[in-house]
């Protein structure tokens, strides 16, 4: 039987650039000009309430679960784990985006440092609260020369991405997205960062997040993902294609994970896996007490 699209998802694929095929038709030529398409409001989702598992085992997961939480004893963050003889220790708490902001375009606590042109970790126009909370891999060569996350053409993605959640960077609220790298430094070579640079670059997230006190995380990209994950030991040697779908906890809060933007932009048939993604991350929230 063929799928059924509603004119929500039709937007949410166009805003991601998606063509939508159906049996018994055909795509329009690639240099075909493009229709003019009213934009469609997405409502929010009115899922059923995520599963609690019981605290006296790990929930099982089935070919059919889609929406697995991850008990966590506390809702709190876990104790950092000390830093590596020599570094420079990081005093971050309390510290507001500015001062924290400075901290990282100064910070020398682990080898990434040698290398930066400018940290990406910016301090936003205006200090609030915000429900979304992207985190993507490190910095590349266009973020490290302007000193911001998602640049260029991948940054525009995440941004159409964004706008069909009906999210979007600099706001606050429901509507509000804060997007950063896991590590704010570009690895020399652009080289997958090590976990212990990883580990060290975890105090300005954890200040992030008490920052923005987001409701959901989202996850991009394999570095990004496996620290995340760290705290999930069975999920972090699987390939994405099973880590997908899965509500997992950092930090006391639900993330979900999805491909990186870089890799949508070579491997556009992966655009509706990331977008059924977002559907579960709007589900998540959905679900979550205003």
């Amino acid at each position: 039987m063929p799928l059924e699209l509603d004119p929500r998802q039709r937007a949410m694929l166009q805003e991601m650039g998606v063509r939508v095929w159906l049996p018994g038709t055909a795509f329009a030529p690639e240099d075909a000009p493009a229709q003019t398409t009213q934009t469609v409001q997405m409502p929010r989702p009115t899922p059923a309430p995520l599963p609690r598992a019981a605290s006296a085992a790990p929930p099982e997961r089935s070919a059919t679960t889609s929406h697995v939480v991850t008990p966590r004893a506390a809702d709190v963050p876990p104790v950092l784990a000390p830093h590596a003889p020599g570094s420079t220790p990081l005093a971050l708490e309390g510290l507001d985006w500015p001062a924290l902001a400075d901290a990282a375009a100064s910070c020398q606590a682990c080898g990434l440092c040698a290398g930066r042109k400018l940290a990406t970790l910016q301090a936003p126009a205006q200090a609030q609260q915000a429900d979304w909370f992207f985190v993507g891999d490190p910095p590349d060569e266009d973020e490290d020369r302007q000193g911001a996350p998602f640049v260029g053409p991948a940054g525009q993605l995440l941004d159409n991405m964004l706008k069909a959640m009906g999210a979007r960077r600099g706001e606050g609220g429901a509507s509000g997205a804060y997007v950063t790298n896991i590590v704010k430094c570009r690895p020399p070579q652009g080289r997958l960062p090590q976990a212990d640079e990883m580990a060290q670059c975890a105090d300005y997230l954890r200040r992030e997040l008490a920052l923005v006190q987001p409701k959901v995380i989202v996850v991009m990209g394999r570095s990004a993902i496996q620290h995340l994950l760290s705290e999930h030991p069975d999920a972090t040697g699987l390939p994405l294609g099973k880590q997908r779908g899965v509500v997992y906890r950092y930090a006391g809060l639900p993330v979900v994970v999805t491909y990186a933007p870089t890799i949508l932009l070579r491997a556009t048939a992966d655009k509706a896996k990331a977008w059924a993604d977002l559907c579960l991350a709007l589900d998540v929230r959905a679900g979550i007490s205003p």
